[in-house]
């Protein structure tokens, strides 16, 4: 089991330690209800350094990354960011991932801890144009500050106008005293704030200054279940759940990362899905009534025929109702359509909704 640069950290301040991708890390402090209020209403810092990372340079570095991701990368500038995806070659997904221009030739792609082996071992078996590659993975460290109160509470401790910083756009600046750290206004709450990237041996003075400069607003660790309620009210796909090698971007609802105005992994497959229309549609939920839905639980029709299977659920923290992910077909996926979610002996009745579940 790795450890993060704060594992020791989290233990002093009372975490739940689980395993997770490999990795020690913080499934709660206080409680999940608790950490997922103060991030919606307040600010919270996480631990997110099982992250992996990779840096692709050269002359041939757009050329790799362009071949092997399914958004456009030749739209990005210097000081931004692009979520994307690892298209595989039989329809599916290898990773999702999030790719930063860092300089003219030299692009960061952040990728899920559980797949670095696997998206290094990927993308290198498409590396035949000669990109530079560094798996600088083992040695970084990532923060995730999110949270309205996000940029008040951390400006004190950078140069950087906080403020500034656009959705998805990215700064190398000073921050807790260490210089050249990435600033990212990038999250997976849907609460604001910034990621930030440091290496191993700075992430604790980091951490110790963010929790220090945050103290007057409310700032507290959050653990990974409620960095969970937190992307599912959002309808953020989590890969192994939502997404994974057997399901399309298309059916995923993730054509908006999917552009066709290049030549990528099996994008002529892709295209076609397309314009024929998935077989299958990832559909967003909620109960009518009382539940809780899970990872796993089917999805009938009314005649308690099973039409899918419930990829993510949880009860809500912000909302109070069971809320979830799953695939079912066409038919069934339009907004206001009636589903039940198969709970135990129980067949719950269910609506299809529109993302993202909290609106703020």
């Amino acid at each position: 089991m790795k450890n993060t640069a704060l594992s020791e950290t989290h233990s002093a301040l009372g975490a739940k330690m689980v395993p997770f991708a490999g990795y020690n890390m913080p499934v709660q402090y206080e409680g999940v209800n608790v950490e997922h209020e103060t991030v919606r209403n307040a600010v919270g810092v996480f631990d997110v350094s099982h992250m992996g990372e990779f840096l692709i340079e050269g002359e041939h570095a757009l050329e790799l990354i362009q071949k092997v991701t399914s958004n456009d990368a030749s739209k990005l500038i210097i000081g931004k960011a692009q979520y994307s995806c690892l298209p595989n070659d039989d329809g599916g997904i290898v990773d999702d991932l999030i790719v930063y221009r860092v300089k003219e030739d030299t692009y960061l792609l952040v990728v899920n801890a559980i797949n670095i082996e696997k998206d290094w071992n990927w993308i290198q078996s498409k590396n035949d144009v000669g990109a530079t590659m560094r798996d600088l993975s083992e040695d970084y460290s990532l923060l995730a500050i999110q949270g309205p109160k996000a940029i008040e509470a951390m400006q004190s401790l950078t140069s950087e106008d906080l403020s500034a910083i656009k959705f998805y756009n990215f700064v190398v600046g000073d921050f807790a005293g260490i210089e050249h750290v990435i600033i990212s206004a990038t999250g997976y709450t849907g609460s604001g704030g910034f990621e930030i990237y440091c290496k191993n041996t700075e992430v604790k003075q980091i951490w110790d200054k963010v929790l220090e400069a945050g103290a007057d607003y409310g700032i507290k660790p959050i653990g990974l279940a409620a960095r969970d309620t937190l992307r599912l009210e959002m309808g953020y796909c989590l890969y192994g759940n939502d997404i994974d090698d057997t399901t399309s971007p298309i059916e995923a609802g993730l054509g908006w990362i999917t552009k066709f105005t290049k030549d990528f992994t099996n994008s002529e497959a892709l295209k076609a899905e397309k314009e024929r229309g998935p077989e299958r549609k990832l559909i967003a939920f909620e109960l009518d009534e009382r539940g809780i839905p899970r990872h796993g639980y089917d999805i009938v029709d009314g005649n308690g025929n099973k039409i899918g299977v419930v990829t993510s659920g949880t009860m809500s923290p912000s909302l109070g109702k069971g809320i979830g992910l799953g695939y079912v077909p066409p038919v069934f996926a339009d907004v206001n359509s009636k589903i039940n979610i198969q709970i135990r002996k129980n067949a719950i009745p269910a609506t299809v909704v529109k993302l993202p579940f909290y609106k703020g």
